[in-house]
């Protein structure tokens, strides 16, 4: 049962007729990893915090610098050359100082994921890397959890769940088949990207995890929404599973 002050601060929430009460109390309970403190992650983890996720992960190995504070709202000029996940901490328990909040000031990598996603139910990619994006992809799938999918870049951004344990479901390898050591790095030149655009597409990953915690709406497994805010133009494309994929073959 939710307390007094739950029912006033979720309240908004609660009115909401797919969520009420009982969808309040699952996402109470609920554990999200996020993977990212970031552009992406900035957003998402505060929506979430906000919104009543009971246990939130964060796993980020980043110091906040100054070119970060054009996109990650999360940080500001006071945390510039603090961890990232310290940053972010101090943010999110002024926001819901219940969140159950664990850190992880540490690179993400096959070996530690495996033991951290775990303690987890839902993990949301907010990296913008992808090496990492193919290791999470892989543990995800071993360890059949789901995985919110979002990347950016420029006006234009991607949002997936991939669930690739699940009915003939693809996974990120699918998609992207271009795996990649962990040395790979894009140019600079190549790293543009509008504030607004990655504060958008992390708020919808917010917004799919609680819809995935909850089973309501419209599921996205096995599709992929593209957005390119600049031409205004909305896509949503199918996805289908790779039968020579590496990962989930």
């Amino acid at each position: 049962m939710l307390n007094q002050q739950q029912l006033e601060l979720y309240s908004r929430n609660i009115l909401i007729k797919e969520i009420g009460e009982i969808g309040q109390q699952k996402l109470l309970q609920s554990k999200i990893l996020v993977i990212g403190a970031g552009g992406l992650g900035s957003s998402l983890l505060q929506y979430l915090a906000c919104a009543g996720i009971g246990s939130l992960g964060v796993i980020d190995n980043d110091k906040v610098e100054l070119s970060n504070l054009q996109r990650q709202i999360i940080h500001d000029f006071s945390k510039i050359n603090l961890r990232k996940v310290d940053s972010a901490e101090e943010k999110l328990l002024k926001l819901n100082p219940a969140l159950n909040l664990q850190t992880y000031s540490i690179r993400a990598n096959y070996q530690n994921l495996t033991e951290i996603v775990k303690d987890y139910e839902i993990v949301i990619d907010a990296t913008d890397n992808f090496p990492t994006r193919f290791v999470i992809n892989q543990v995800c799938f071993e360890q059949k959890k789901p995985l919110v999918f979002g990347a950016v870049k420029g006006f234009q951004g991607q949002l997936s769940i991939f669930k690739a344990y699940e009915n003939n479901q693809p996974c990120y390898a699918c998609f992207n088949s271009n795996i990649v050591d962990e040395k790979f790095e894009l140019p600079l030149s190549e790293k543009g990207i509008l504030g607004a655009v990655a504060g958008s597409f992390g708020a919808m990953q917010a917004l799919y995890a609680i819809k995935e915690i909850l089973q309501i709406g419209e599921n996205i497994c096995g599709k992929i929404l593209i957005f390119d805010f600049l031409k205004n133009d909305f896509r949503k494309s199918i996805l289908r599973k790779n039968p020579h994929c590496k990962i989930c073959k």
